[in-house]
């Protein structure tokens, strides 16, 4: 009998059904770009100073100008150890004292300005921002600065959650009920988050995002390599994330025309209603359907396949069978993934690559926004390297292979980011430029990890090794808000210092790996073992 492959050879791999669902798809694709990376303009972090209302006063008596009053509303430096960045301090003064003149209402308090005593913030802060963010709203700076880690890491986790339990879920109910519910539940936990009136409520509301968003995302991924043929799949999974790239030039645009955090949430998340019309356009897998034994279904959809893409379906091809016909089930447990010494070392490399990928990618973004003279358009010109770095993807894994590329590209990441460090302020063209070479460079070992982590594990415990991997890259996401905003507090540049180390290790691990170019698919541990000689 023949598999779904065959009858997609006689019917079409990759014709009209299959392009139009991928373009529904691809826009879903695109859709999840403001979860993943939104915090980096709803969590942005303008300049900001002590609200002293004191000093404000004695500024409106004495008539002083703007930096006159800055100059006694931002203290210098603290002393050696100081925690407390210098806008989350204030002079502890009485500042209503009739004594305090308008030339230098502190030369009479003490004769060193540096002898005053500091203290923290108690009156709020003032932002120099147009707009707005939920750094200015809840004032998560200073002492909760902490907060806005925890509202990027609860995304994280969210997609650790639901990422880990998608497979059951996508296997026990179907690909297209998940997707659904799936976007029912991100487009209103993404509604509610918009009017959230609190720092907790929001917090909530973005952590279902999480749980749900990236489990939709997958499943789009699943159903559209599962709707094309054998020799078109590789590719479609390709340019299916490069359609996150066009959110990420969309999400810059949106964004710049929108700098109130409430209202970009707002016309980020309705978009994802319109989804829901896929209950029409987007039918069950047969592929799925097959491997529940519901051939019937299957047929009629494989059908529908053919009449879009004004093929005829054979008589002989009208009897289905799974795709691959196992005679003894094996059970796959956590110790087959380090039980022998090559999938061990295979285990273990890919962990540290996808956790590598997620640091890098999600913290160069990050701290970008903390360090770009433009947000908007530093985050336009680093997404737009991605595109090169899918078609040289493309262009060199079925030429050179898998592992020298990959490596290349995780070597030009860590030494881009090492770089960065030594290019003097003023040179901005020459840190966009280098930040960008960075952005390519992981955007490409990213795309990579996926596709070798695949390739390195024998069939019957393939899935659950490309999940417990993939597991840690939801874990750096949990770090890296942390990683950033804690280490720039000692030194702007120290983030990119550990990332230059993390990136230049993992293409050294890269090299340990065997080349999957041109091999088949190993389907048992002995095959998987040998792979390297």
């Amino acid at each position: 009998m023949p598999t779904v492959d065959d009858i997609l050879e006689h019917i079409g791999e990759f014709n009209f059904f299959q392009k139009q669902t991928f373009f529904l798809l691809a826009l879903l694709s695109a859709a999840f770009t403001p979860i993943y990376l939104g915090i980096v303009f709803l969590g942005f972090i303008p300049d900001h100073r002590c609200l002293s209302p004191g000093v404000a006063e004695l500024s409106r008596r004495c008539g002083w100008s703007l930096a006159e009053e800055l100059n006694y509303t931002v203290p210098g430096p603290g002393p050696a150890g100081d925690a407390f960045p210098r806008q989350c301090r204030r002079y502890e003064v009485d500042w209503n004292q009739s004594a305090l003149g308008c030339e230098d209402p502190l030369a009479g308090l003490a004769a060193n300005r540096s002898h005053l005593p500091l203290g923290p913030c108690q009156h709020g802060w003032v932002y120099d921002t147009p707009g707005s963010s939920i750094v200015t709203e809840f004032n998560l700076v200073c002492a909760n600065s902490w907060m806005l880690d925890l509202f990027q890491s609860a995304v994280n986790f969210g997609f650790f959650i639901g990422s880990m339990s998608i497979g059951y879920i996508a296997d026990r109910f179907g690909r297209k009920l998940c997707l659904l519910i799936t976007i029912l539940i991100n487009a209103t936990s993404g509604v509610l988050m918009a009017i959230s009136p609190t720092y907790t409520w929001m917090l909530i509301f973005r952590l279902i995002q999480g749980l749900v968003s990236k489990a939709g995302w997958l499943i789009a991924y699943i159903l559209i390599t599962e709707f094309v043929g054998l020799s078109y799949r590789r590719t479609v999974g390709i340019f299916y994330q490069v359609a996150f790239t066009f959110g990420l030039l969309a999400l810059a645009g949106v964004a710049y025309m929108l700098p109130h955090w409430r209202w970009l949430q707002f016309t980020v998340t309705l978009p994802n209603f319109c989804f829901l019309f896929y209950y029409w356009c987007i039918p069950e897998s047969p592929r799925w359907l097959i491997s529940q034994n519901k051939n019937a279904k299957a047929l009629r959809i494989i059908k529908h396949i053919a009449k879009k893409n004004r093929k005829s379906l054979p008589p002989s091809l009208q009897s289905l069978r799974p795709d691959e016909e196992v005679g003894e089930k094996l059970n796959p447990s956590f110790l087959d993934l380090v039980r022998t010494p090559q999938i061990r070392k295979h285990t273990l490399i890919l962990m540290y690559n996808w956790f590598t990928s997620s640091v890098l990618y999600q913290g160069l973004i990050m701290h970008m926004g903390l360090a770009g003279s433009n947000i908007y358009l530093d985050f336009f010109y680093s997404a737009l390297v991605e595109f090169p770095a899918a078609f040289i993807i493309i262009l060199t894994i079925d030429r050179i292979g898998r592992r020298y590329p990959w490596a290349a590209s995780n070597m030009v990441a860590g030494a881009a980011c090492l770089a960065s460090v030594f290019i003097p302020a003023d040179l901005q063209w020459l840190r966009v430029t280098v930040a960008c070479l960075g952005r390519m460079g992981i955007t490409m070992a990213y795309e990579m990890v996926c596709l070798v982590n695949v390739e390195l594990y024998p069939t019957f415990i393939r899935n659950l090794g490309v999940l417990v991997c993939s597991s840690m890259c939801d874990i750096g996401g949990m770090v890296t808000p942390f990683l950033v905003y804690r280490l720039t507090n000692i030194w702007q540049e120290l983030p990119l210092v550990v990332f230059a180390v993390v990136g230049l290790i993992a293409g050294g691990l890269v090299l340990l790996l065997p080349e999957t170019k041109g091999k088949t698919l190993p389907e048992t541990i002995e095959e998987a073992e040998n792979m390297q000689r």
